[in-house]
């Protein structure tokens, strides 16, 4: 019998990374006293990894390294050695990522970091290969040299982590120091003329490969198409929506959608599945229907919102974090591999699916004989022989193609996607990080409350609110915390997870109006405010006291996740608006203006802050509902109000209820609108005016028009 291995430190840990490194023979520590203490009391160097459980390249750096005898020697005998779950802790990554990108100009996971005993670095890269490769130094050359130099010349490693140190920080102060700058109404334009000279008009996106379904781009263009009326914007946005939902990058058969495509059509993705991901691009395709009516994107966000229920909901309520990119082939294999759960051969498909079914999956799916992956996109050849589903042809086509009625092509490609979602729920399924953090719990929150809003589901208005009710009662001890894992975590929440959190509570109560969602928003945004404000201007992401935190840093770039900044300033806008405080938007376009540097340089690296500043520049909209005692005359009103895509706006509901009367109390404007006649009434408002009530949805339709 094989004799289990010896644990280390990271088995006592809750992160699904970390536990994944527990029976290394790296004696691992994680972030902390612990660690700090030993690298100053055996004056060692740290060797920092960072990464998250569903990181397909972090899994082949275990494989190859950590897992390695020899090198787990050299990294216990010469290093401390410290794992970190950037998803637990994204302020030691950001700090460490942006040494890393400051030195050798790229980043991304696995980051692996050397530092003193003091917690500064020196040396710093993503990936490193177990041997010497292609001229280049491997993993254990490396820490040979290292450990060399420690030993021989510390003074050579500690003056370099000073002056890098120093660099960092000089920068850092230098951009903190400037108060809040005026706002400059070119920045939108700008960033879509950036956008558009990057644009790839034959497959959408807005880069070169690899391509990222960056949601933030999507709603900046949105919305600013609905200020201005220029159609190009908003034409690059739907075609790239489209031409995403069609490539492999999306589920065809479970909904949602992989991490990013390696190659230039979407085909090929990245095959882990964020929920964060979900949650934006969910409102993103929500906001295409809105626009365009077309059902293809309604679809397309619903999938996605059933996917995520089924799949990453928690027994508590919550959302799990993400699902893996690699799985086991089928249930004997003993290696994982990239995308086993997601692709198929031919002969796999024919093997499900009757003759005519498999014929015009086959035709709509791109689906070859000899598998539909090139050896560009698929550099390791885990993919050869296999397909990657793909839409190609729409139903006319593929009945022209194959002879079939396009009516009867939609009903076998329908029955065909069932059967091999069945099927495929017989391979093991990749490995979920059941982690639940807070910061995109309140994504998904925003996205069921919008998907409950514009479709009418009520499975969705529901896990919102159970989600919204575990976060505050597990999650919220008098502070936001950042994440729950068989219990919540002990790390405090970061100022993105009060951001994203205050979003999806002003998102909740637009959809149910329970006035208690306005409230606890309004508490969390004081809350983020003491915390992590900035008198200037802005909101660093730490707070100040955090003691093993070397730089304490205000974010300027939305990636895949937008940053907390620029969520804050949206969420100040429409906080304001609600609560009529003018104050609040002021304090928004300081928010703003603390990114100027950026957004003079690039904007288009902050789009999420451009569609905050959209909803700044856009004429303030108040819609205020008056149902009286007739809740389903007042669902009219609202169904109409929904169908629109009126970004700009903010919805509200009165009646004779106690929380009613808290808003009363705060939004003047509010207490004098009644029902009239006894009917549910409409009072549409813009800048400092109100049009003349409305109790007919026709009419209330006709005045939604004319905006």
């Amino acid at each position: 019998m094989a004799q289990q291995p010896k644990s280390n430190r990271l088995v006592h840990e809750k992160s699904p990374y970390l536990l994944q490194h527990a029976y290394n023979p790296v004696d691992w520590f994680p972030w902390g006293a612990e660690a700090f203490a030993a690298a100053r009391a055996q004056n060692r160097p740290i060797f920092l990894s960072i990464g998250y459980s569903t990181c397909h390249w972090c899994h082949v750096m275990e494989r190859e390294s950590f897992e390695n005898p020899t090198i787990a020697s050299l990294l216990n005998n010469y290093f401390i050695s410290i794992k970190v779950d950037r998803e637990e802790r994204p302020d030691v990554d950001r700090v460490y990522m942006t040494f890393v990108q400051s030195t050798t100009g790229s980043g991304g996971w696995p980051m692996s970091i050397f530092l003193t005993p003091e917690l500064k670095p020196f040396l710093g890269g993503t990936y490193y290969p177990s041997e010497d490769r292609y001229g280049r130094p491997g993993f254990g050359t490396l820490l040979t040299r290292l450990a060399e130099i420690w030993e021989k010349s510390p003074e050579k490693i500690t003056g370099q982590s000073e002056h890098f140190a120093q660099a960092i920080q000089a920068h850092l102060l230098q951009a903190q120091s400037k108060d809040a700058a005026p706002l400059n109404h070119d920045w939108p334009a700008l960033a879509c003329r950036q956008l558009a000279s990057g644009y790839d008009p034959e497959e959408g996106g807005f880069t070169s490969a690899p391509k990222f379904p960056r949601a933030a781009v999507f709603a900046f263009l949105f919305r600013y198409w609905r200020r201005t009326r220029r159609e190009a914007p908003l034409d690059m946005a739907l075609f790239t929506l489209r031409k995403m939902a069609a490539g492999g990058i999306y589920d065809h058969l479970g909904g949602g959608f992989h991490r990013y495509s390696v190659d230039g059509r979407w085909h090929v993705p990245h095959f882990e599945k964020m929920l964060y991901d979900q949650a934006q691009l969910a409102v993103v395709y929500t906001e295409a229907f809105q626009i365009t009516q077309d059902r293809d994107f309604e679809s397309v966000a619903r999938e996605i919102l059933d996917y995520v229920l089924q799949d990453l909901r928690a027994g508590e309520g919550g959302f799990y974090s993400a699902e893996d990119a690699d799985s086991l082939p089928s249930a004997g294999s003993k290696e994982k591999r990239e995308g086993a759960f997601y692709v198929w051969t031919r002969d796999e498909i024919d093997a499900v699916l009757t003759p005519d079914e498999a014929v015009v999956f086959r035709r709509a799916y791109g689906v070859e004989a000899a598998g539909n992956v090139s050896d560009a996109s698929d550099p390791q050849g885990e993919l050869r022989g296999k397909n990657v589903l793909n839409l190609q042809h729409d139903l006319e086509t593929i009945g022209k193609l194959t002879g079939i009625n396009p009516d009867k092509v939609e009903s076998l490609l329908a029955a065909a996607r069932a059967k091999l979602k069945e099927a495929r729920k017989r391979r093991p399924r990749p490995h979920l990080d059941d982690k639940i953090v807070t910061g995109w719990n309140g994504m998904m929150i925003s996205a069921l409350a919008k998907g409950y809003q514009v479709f009418g589901d009520q499975c969705y208005l529901e896990a919102a609110e159970q989600a919204a009710l575990f976060l505050k009662t597990e999650m919220f001890p008098g502070r936001l915390l950042r994440s729950y894992r068989e219990g919540p975590g002990a790390t405090p929440g970061f100022a993105e997870d009060y951001g994203f959190l205050i979003q999806g509570l002003l998102d909740l109560y637009e959809a149910d109006f329970q006035i208690k969602w306005l409230q606890w928003a309004g508490e969390l945004q004081l809350q983020m405010n003491s915390l992590f404000g900035d008198p200037r201007g802005g909101y660093f992401s730490t707070e100040s006291a955090a003691p093993d935190i070397l730089f304490r840093m205000k974010d300027d770039h939305d990636g895949a996740e937008p940053s907390a900044n620029s969520v804050a300033a949206s969420n100040l806008v429409r906080l304001g608006r609600i609560l009529d405080q003018r104050e609040l938007q002021d304090a928004a376009a300081r928010v703003i203006g603390c990114c100027a540097e950026t957004l003079d340089r690039m904007p288009v690296a902050l789009p999420q802050m451009l569609a905050a500043m959209e909803a700044l520049m856009a004429e303030p909209m108040q819609i205020v509902v008056a149902p009286g005692n007739d809740i389903h005359g007042a669902a009219h009103l609202l169904g109409v109000i929904r169908r629109y895509f009126l970004p700009n706006k903010v919805v509200l509901l009165v009646d004779s209820g106690d929380g009613q009367a808290w808003l009363g109390q705060r939004v003047e404007v509010t207490r004098n609108m009644k029902p009239i006649g006894g009917k549910p009434t409409a009072y549409v408002c813009r800048g400092f005016a109100c049009d003349l009530p409305v109790t007919d949805p026709d009419l209330l339709a006709e005045r939604l028009d004319a905006l």
